[in-house]
């Protein structure tokens, strides 16, 4: 056993049941909740190494719960959807969500992406623990400071929460100051092997980064639009 919990929220019972069977067989403690209710106050109150929530849901729907625990938690979030349509996939992911997958899907698919995103967030938080903090653990660019070993984003002195994908996004284009990444590179930068999206997943999370830390989404003063090529993230004199 490994030893890490994944919390499945999920209303349809042979579903959940199927996904936890699989999980376990794969080494993963589950824990699961059928109603949005539940699943929520299991997920704020518990500590789970990924969270698997479906999107139509009885009480709290998965968008609600995403939004939640995001602003507490930076647990990978897996978003289940029986709807097809790109609107349900971006708003999950604009949420927090860290990736989607679309019903009916392959259940090896299923543990394939839960211990990608387990796998990925542990390399990433691995230096979390480090009380050593020289000057190559922060980035600061004009008023903003991103602090690497912690994973904290500061904008004029003020925390700005961020899921997983946007702060390593971040991190990525203010460590590369004006350099135009196309979308296609800024995906397989990021995601890389997790690559079960598409490359709109980048254009969403480059809004929902602009919305925490530009004072003007209008005239960007951090990320800018390189029209027909990409993005660049702005070198401050």
């Amino acid at each position: 056993m490994n030893n890490k919990r994944v919390l499945i929220i999920e209303d349809d019972e042979n579903i959940a049941s199927l996904e936890r069977d699989y999980l376990e067989a794969n080494g993963y403690e589950t824990s699961t909740e059928l109603t949005g209710t539940a699943g929520l106050k299991t997920a704020l109150e518990n500590d789970f190494s990924c969270i698997i929530v479906d999107i139509m849901l009885p009480g709290v729907d998965g968008f609600e719960i995403c939004r939640q625990v995001r602003k507490e938690k930076d647990v990978p979030i897996i978003i289940a959807t029986a709807k097809k349509e790109d609107i349900d996939k971006i708003r999950g992911l604009g949420l927090g969500a860290d990736d989607y997958i679309v019903k009916p899907f392959s259940p090896s698919e299923l543990v394939a992406r839960v211990t990608a995103h387990i796998n990925r967030y542990e390399r990433l938080v691995s230096k979390a623990g480090d009380s050593q903090q020289d000057k190559n653990d922060i980035v600061e660019i004009g008023g903003l400071r991103i602090e690497k070993p912690a994973r904290r984003v500061f904008v004029d002195g003020r925390e700005i929460m961020l899921s997983n994908k946007e702060f390593d996004l971040l991190l990525f284009l203010a460590s590369n100051p004006n350099v135009v990444y196309s979308r296609d590179q800024l995906f397989d930068k990021i995601w890389g092997f997790d690559s079960f999206g598409e490359t709109s997943t980048v254009t969403v999370h480059i809004n929902k980064l602009r919305e925490k830390i530009e004072k003007d989404m209008s005239k960007p003063q951090y990320i800018e639009t390189v029209w027909g090529a990409g993005y660049r993230f702005r070198q401050f004199a």
